[in-house]
This record gives C-alpha cells, sequence and structure tokens, in this order.
C-alpha cells in the first residue's frame, strides 16, 4: 500500500532522516531566498516550488536527496560534475550538497524561462 502524500512541505520533512531533513532544509532556504515570491506546494509528491509554473522541486529517497530542477540538467553540466544525474535530476548526499552559487545559477535560469513562458502564454492570450 502506498503511503498517503505528505500534506505540505513541513509534513514532507517532518518524516524524513535528520540528515536529509536537514540538506533538504538548507536547500528550501536557499530557493526561498532566490525566489521569495515563489509559493511552496507538494507537487508530484514532492516539495515545490511554483512562480509561474513548477519553478524546482526537491525530495529525498531511500539512498539520496535531489534537486529536480527539470530539463536544464544539461546546460550545467560541467558544474555537476562528482553529483550523480539524469534528465532533470540532480542527486547528492546529505553530506555532499549542492554549491550555494550553483543552486542559485540554476534557480535564476528557471525563474528567467518561467518569466519567459509566461509572458508567451500572456502575449498569445492578447491575439
Amino acid at each position: 500500500m502506498m503511503k498517503p502524500p505528505a500534506a505540505s512541505v513541513d509534513d514532507y520533512l517532518a518524516k524524513l532522516p535528520a540528515d536529509q531533513r536537514a540538506a533538504l532544509e538548507i536547500l528550501r532556504g536557499q530557493i526561498r531566498a532566490l525566489a521569495p515570491e515563489a509559493v511552496e506546494a507538494i507537487s508530484y509528491g514532492l516539495p515545490t516550488f511554483k512562480l509561474n509554473g513548477n519553478l524546482v522541486h526537491f525530495g529525498a529517497a531511500a539512498k539520496h536527496c535531489a534537486f529536480y530542477p527539470g530539463a536544464v540538467v544539461t546546460q550545467f553540466a560541467d558544474r555537476l560534475k562528482g553529483f550523480e544525474t539524469a534528465k532533470g535530476t540532480i542527486r547528492f548526499q546529505p553530506d555532499a550538497p549542492l554549491p550555494p552559487d550553483l543552486v542559485a545559477e540554476i534557480v535564476r535560469h528557471r525563474i528567467a524561462q518561467n518569466a519567459a513562458l509566461a509572458a508567451e502564454r500572456k502575449a498569445r492570450k492578447k491575439r
């Protein structure tokens, strides 16, 4: 039987082991500082920041933590050496988090992407 999804980001984090919770709380704080107008939610069962759509997700699995910035991972591949990555996923260990400057660059990139998409949608509606 599947576990029910978390009701909130705080609920999600409260269920994690201390090391993962601490690492993800730091990541959460970094994202919140970079995108203070973003709204926190649970989407796809993961803590999510929404700003003009889904901005980024983060979460924990049995043996790692993960940051899900979407299909921008390849653009930062040179800076992600040493981290396990997939199309839209960056995995890291709680004791070896992502560098804050890299998180900042990725989140700013996603904010700009979402803003451009929102502007396109708005322009199409005016036609």
